[in-house]
């Protein structure tokens, strides 16, 4: 990984569209650092964020030599099956907070989601990874989605 640098400038108002894709960006992004500072432009001040980022995306870990997971290899046929509806979740979830793939939760959790099949919030959050944060904006969809599979009523997660 390697550290890029991103600036938008953003109007100081609220729910512009320059707003919005400064918002996507930090969502779908391993933030490191934020500078904000109010500047005078043509059109009126506006805000300037210098975001401070780590490049991670998998298809540059690939051609660093990061080897790609099978998963139908690593998985047995059963955990396989899960996997890939929690991958199915994922790419919906994805889609509709207009997030990368990977923001939502990596292959990796996802596949140790899958063999472990967790329960509870707790049992959730024991995966590397996944805090407080991520199972606040998705870890109830899947718990769900968990105990649909495995044939029990999803109830309380706590």
């Amino acid at each position: 990984m390697r550290v890029q640098y991103a600036s938008f400038v953003v109007p100081p108002y609220a729910n512009s569209p320059e707003q919005e894709e400064l918002n996507r960006f930090l969502r779908g992004n391993r933030v490191v650092d934020v500078r904000k500072e109010l500047v005078q432009g043509e059109n009126g001040p506006s805000w300037l964020f210098l975001v401070e980022y780590l490049d991670a995306s998998p298809a540059r870990d690939r051609a660093m030599g990061a080897p790609k997971i099978d998963y139908k290899e690593v998985l047995s046929p059963e955990d396989f099956a899960v996997f890939s509806k929690l991958r199915d979740l994922r790419k919906s979830v994805a889609e509709a907070q207009g997030l990368p793939i990977y923001a939502v939760f990596t292959n990796d959790q996802l596949a140790t989601l899958a063999k472990n099949r967790p329960r509870n919030q707790a049992d959730f959050k024991r995966v590397e990874g996944i805090g407080e944060g991520k199972f606040g904006k998705f870890g109830e969809q899947f718990l769900a989605l968990l105990a649909e599979l495995s044939g029990e009523a999803s109830g309380p997660a706590f």
